[in-house]
């Protein structure tokens, strides 16, 4: 399973962006998606899941009420909704399929991960 995320952008703060990330396979056989990000220095954070219907979603508290994640099995795609978009949010953001199980902030319970996308958020 190939992984590709886009939408990655300079964005001023207070802005918003929309991450997408479209598989090669089918999403409605891949399980739980997630979206991670890393800054310099930083470990790998997870941001937000969600389960394969859809119906449940999980967040980082530091992105709760700005972020939103969806997805779209018959596009095999996930989505990031940001808003509300803060210098600290700068990073490399990647999308990661089929859980494993576990916790899902734990990259290494995702069998498939993407390459990343630049997200930029400066004045």
């Amino acid at each position: 399973v190939q992984l590709v995320e886009s939408g990655g952008a300079l964005v001023q703060p207070g802005g918003s962006l929309r991450l997408s990330c479209v598989s090669s396979r089918t999403t409605s056989g891949v399980g739980t998606m997630a979206w991670f990000r890393r800054s310099p220095g930083k470990g790998r954070e997870g941001v937000a899941a969600i389960n394969t219907s859809g119906r449940d979603t999980m967040y980082a508290d530091s992105v709760a009420g700005r972020f939103t994640v969806s997805r779209d099995n018959a596009k095999n795609a996930m989505y990031l909704q940001m808003t509300s978009l803060k210098p600290e949010d700068t990073a490399m953001y990647y999308c990661a399929a089929g859980s494993r199980g576990g916790i899902w902030t734990a990259w290494d319970n995702y069998k498939y991960g993407g390459q990343g996308t630049q997200v930029t958020v400066s004045s």
